[in-house]
């Protein structure tokens, strides 16, 4: 089963210096993620400044380039896994939340599993 993990945290914390030793652990866990074999791709977002959004509404397309000043929380980075269960994937996004808990005292942030449709899969029954 693959998932994608969002981690979703407040604008503000763009203003602020991530702190070295959660890079650190940051680069132990995803190298070894990836040699592991479950961690598929993985990446942070750069600010909501950078970005840039197309919605469809009433019939209506509208393209608004960001920031996204009225979003509560926005979605600052991602991981795409390979795991055998949900209860697997829950791990890793508890471990994820936990090295930010450690490593960043007074940071806030959800971390969001989806799973991912597998399209090549039989139907279910």
């Amino acid at each position: 089963m693959k998932y994608m993990m969002f981690i979703k945290h407040s604008e503000k914390y763009r203003n602020e210096q991530i702190p070295q030793g959660l890079m650190d652990a940051m680069g132990v866990y995803v190298g070894d993620a990836f040699k592991a074999g479950w961690l598929v791709d993985t990446a942070g977002l750069l600010p909501t400044s950078e970005g840039t959004r197309v919605t469809l509404a009433n019939g209506k397309i509208t393209v608004t380039d960001g920031p996204f000043t009225e979003s509560k929380e926005i979605v600052g980075g991602y991981a795409i896994v390979q795991v055998k269960s949900k209860e697997e994937a829950l791990k890793i996004g508890r471990e994820f939340v936990e090295l930010h808990q450690k490593h960043w005292p007074g940071f806030d942030c959800e971390s969001e599993l989806r799973p991912l449709e597998d399209f090549d899969a039989p139907p279910a029954a």
